[in-house]
């Protein structure tokens, strides 16, 4: 058995303000509440390994990983992939971005599979990551509206 989940929101800001502050790792735990500290590790072209350490868990227990990320400015999307995928078999994440009226849909899909042993199984986390990533959507899309609304109330001329 696998995994599936798909999750998108639309922002009001424009596609290259969206793009800029949801591709900008090193300020991921300014803009997810999940993410504790991100350390860029390699950088080759497009491609980004990151390990991604997360605020300890209800018992406690602090998960990290390391990741890779190939961005696609040009063709609006990212493809990532857990290189350390710790309780889960794989973990594939695609990132699209389309403009929309009113401003950015992003769309986040999510195809894994848990490991045998794995603490959760593939329908637990399906809804895990189902119900977290709406709580994150939500709390991005704020943020940068937010910043969009500052850039926009700052270029504009005082009578």
């Amino acid at each position: 058995m696998s995994g599936h989940t798909e999750n998108e929101i639309t922002i009001a800001a424009p596609l290259d303000l969206v793009w800029d502050m949801t591709n900008d790792l090193e300020n991921w735990p300014q803009l997810f509440s999940e993410y504790a500290a991100v350390e860029v590790m390699k950088r080759e072209g497009q491609k980004t390994t990151f390990r991604l350490t997360m605020h300890p868990d209800d018992n406690g227990k602090v998960w990290s990983w390391v990741s890779e990320r190939t961005t696609d400015r040009q063709g609006r999307n990212v493809v990532a992939r857990r290189v350390e995928p710790g309780p889960f078999q794989h973990m594939d994440i695609r990132w699209e971005y389309s403009e929309v009226p009113g401003g950015t849909r992003m769309h986040w899909r999510q195809d894994f599979a848990m490991r045998p042993d794995a603490p959760v199984d593939d329908a637990w986390m399906t809804d895990n990551i189902n119900r977290n990533s709406r709580v994150q959507l939500e709390l991005i899309r704020d943020k940068i509206e937010q910043r969009d609304r500052e850039r926009r109330s700052a270029s504009v001329p005082a009578n």
